[in-house]
This record gives C-alpha cells, sequence and structure tokens, in this order.
C-alpha cells in the first residue's frame, strides 16, 4: 500500500474522482438527470487524470487494481457515448458506485513498478486487453439490464432499462463482438511477440492469466457461435457471457490479486 506515501497530487485527484462518482451514486433520486450529467463528466476527467498521473506522474506502475479502475473508466466512457445516442438510457448508480470503489482501490493497491526497459509490445499488450476488459463490462451490465428487463416484462411492469428490449440485446452482443475482436488481438500479440514481451525464449508462457484468458476465449467462442448458429439469446447466452467474462477477470487480475495481495509478490 502507498496511500501514507503517496504524491499529494496523485492522492487528491483520486480522493477527487472517487468523492465526485459517490455524488450522483448516492443522491441519485435527489438530483436532476442534468445535474448527474454534469457531475459525472467531472468524475470521469477527474478519474482519467488519476490514472494519467499514476502512470506518468512518476515510476509507472501497474497491477490488478489499476487495470480494473482502466476498465470502469472505459466502461463509463462507453456508457456516456451510448447515453448520447439512446436520450431514454437512464442514468445507472451501479456504474457511479464502481467507479468509487475501483478508483479508491487503485489509490490502494497501485501494483508493481515496471521496468525500465519494458517492451514497446508491452503498452500495445495492455491496451488491447484492458480494452476488450471494458468492452466485455459494457457487454455484462447491458446482459444484466436485458435479465431485469424480461423479469420485467414477465410479471406485466413497465421495464426499467429505459430502452427496448431487442435494442439491449443487439447492444450486448455488438459489445461481446468487440471484446472478442480485442481479445483476440490481445492473445496474438502475446503468441508472436512472447520474447519481446517477456524476455524468454519461448513462443508461449503456460501460467494461471494465460490458461483463464484462453478459456475466456473459449467460451465467448462458444457463445458467438451459439448466437449465430442456433439462435442464442435471453437468459442463455447472458449465463455464458458471466462465465466467459468470469474467466477472463481471473485471467489478469484475479492472478495479479493472488500474487500482490495474498502472496504479497511484485512478479
Amino acid at each position: 500500500m502507498i496511500l501514507p506515501s503517496a504524491d499529494t497530487l496523485g492522492v487528491t485527484l483520486a480522493l477527487t474522482a472517487a468523492t465526485a462518482y459517490a455524488v450522483p451514486a448516492i443522491g441519485a433520486r435527489r438530483l436532476s438527470p442534468g445535474a448527474i450529467r454534469v457531475v459525472a463528466i467531472v468524475a470521469w476527467i477527474l478519474h482519467g487524470l488519476a490514472l494519467a498521473f499514476a502512470m506518468f506522474g512518476g515510476p509507472p506502475r501497474f497491477g490488478f487494481a489499476p487495470a480494473l479502475s482502466v476498465t470502469a473508466w472505459l466502461a463509463a466512457a462507453v456508457y456516456a457515448m451510448e447515453s448520447s445516442i439512446y436520450t431514454e438510457l437512464q442514468t445507472r448508480w451501479s456504474l457511479y458506485l464502481l467507479g468509487t470503489a475501483t478508483v479508491l482501490l487503485a489509490l490502494v493497491f497501485p501494483g508493481s513498478l515496471l521496468h525500465a526497459k519494458a517492451s514497446f509490445w508491452l503498452p500495445l499488450h495492455w491496451a488491447l486487453g484492458i480494452a476488450s476488459y471494458g468492452m466485455f463490462a459494457v457487454a455484462v451490465a447491458h446482459g444484466w439490464f436485458m435479465t431485469r428487463a424480461e423479469k420485467r416484462i414477465r410479471l406485466a411492469v413497465e421495464p426499467d432499462s429505459g430502452i427496448p428490449l431487442m435494442t439491449l440485446e443487439r447492444l450486448t452482443f455488438r459489445f461481446v463482438t468487440e471484446g472478442f475482436l480485442l481479445l483476440s488481438a490481445t492473445i496474438l500479440v502475446v503468441l508472436f511477440f512472447s520474447e519481446q514481451l517477456y524476455g524468454v525464449r519461448t513462443a508461449w508462457r503456460w501460467d494461471h492469466k494465460t490458461v483463464f484468458s484462453l478459456l475466456s476465449w473459449l467460451t465467448f467462442a462458444v457463445l458467438m457461435v451459439g448466437r449465430w448458429r442456433f439462435g442464442w439469446r435471453g437468459r442463455v447466452a447472458v449465463r455464458v457471457l458471466y462465465a466467459g467474462a468470469g474467466l477472463l477477470l481471473l485471467g489478469y487480475v484475479g492472478s495479479r490479486f493472488v500474487m500482490e495481495v495474498i502472496l504479497g509478490r511484485s512478479t
């Protein structure tokens, strides 16, 4: 943990971002939609500045908590852009609460120091991987919205998603497709540039991260084939989506959590 010795500016940015996210999460019913949007934009900007400061304001660090923080930041950006297109999409307090939690988590667990001679391919590998995390995070959120909407329809209650169920379903699988392509690119970078990434003379590293990432890729591949060939939708598709996202989360975030927090090791 670096909270007591962290740079004042970095801590201030992170705490201010977390507070700004918490405002609409706690007071969603008391604030107007316009006020929530303004506070959310401010929180997102502060979150981005906190991430940038963590990477470039000193010796760069990365780990499971920063990965989650970047994922939440990307998911918030995608959701904001989507809300501008689908104006009937309702604001979700849970997304703001997620932003607060990930910002604070990254402040407490900033990750390990990056090697000064890190490969050119390593930032690309991380960018692709985190982008895939972001797309799947948004897909999971939409899958949850879709499940809630289906339940409310069965109970003859007005859906609370704000947009039609079929539109939610299309959006969910659009994000699944984008996440799958990004995850495939991430795996290909490791496959062809493993030596440059890790400095070892091997084409592949069979560790926990690799195994869980491959299992996740296979799960999403099954989901896409099932959707295309057998017309999977509804609860079946969402359950497979959750399984793939869970495996992906275990891939990097889970492995790094065990290394950094449980075992107390940086590598």
